[in-house]
């Protein structure tokens, strides 16, 4: 069975199925500059609407690329906490559009 929601996978073949924040954070401080730069992270399906990266820069940190083609999002920064960057991803991740969740509505109260 695949991932519910999203999945992250590491260049160095580390696969998590709807990582939690504290997932996030070890994935990305595994990363490193030889052989494993990058995680990514997306819906579990073909042809994702959205996804976000993280990889790390040569001179320190690490970029982080946030896109969502159905909200027309595009974000890249640079960021120097890892704790800051998987609870960031965590709260950006958790506002997307996923098949078979329920979807927002506002409240008349």
């Amino acid at each position: 069975m695949g991932a519910a929601y999203y999945r992250a996978d590491s260049e160095n073949g580390d696969h998590i199925d709807d990582p939690s924040e504290g997932a996030l954070s070890m994935l990305i401080d595994d990363l490193n500059d030889s052989d494993n730069n990058f995680v990514v992270i997306q819906p579990d399906e073909d042809d994702p609407a959205w996804f976000t990266s993280v990889a790390v820069l040569e001179e320190g940190g690490y970029e982080v690329v946030r896109r969502d083609i159905t909200r027309r999002e595009h974000d890249v920064a640079t960021e120097t906490g890892i704790g800051r960057i998987a609870r960031d991803l965590t709260i950006w991740m958790a506002a997307r559009d996923f098949p078979g969740r329920p979807s927002k509505h506002a409240s008349n109260f």
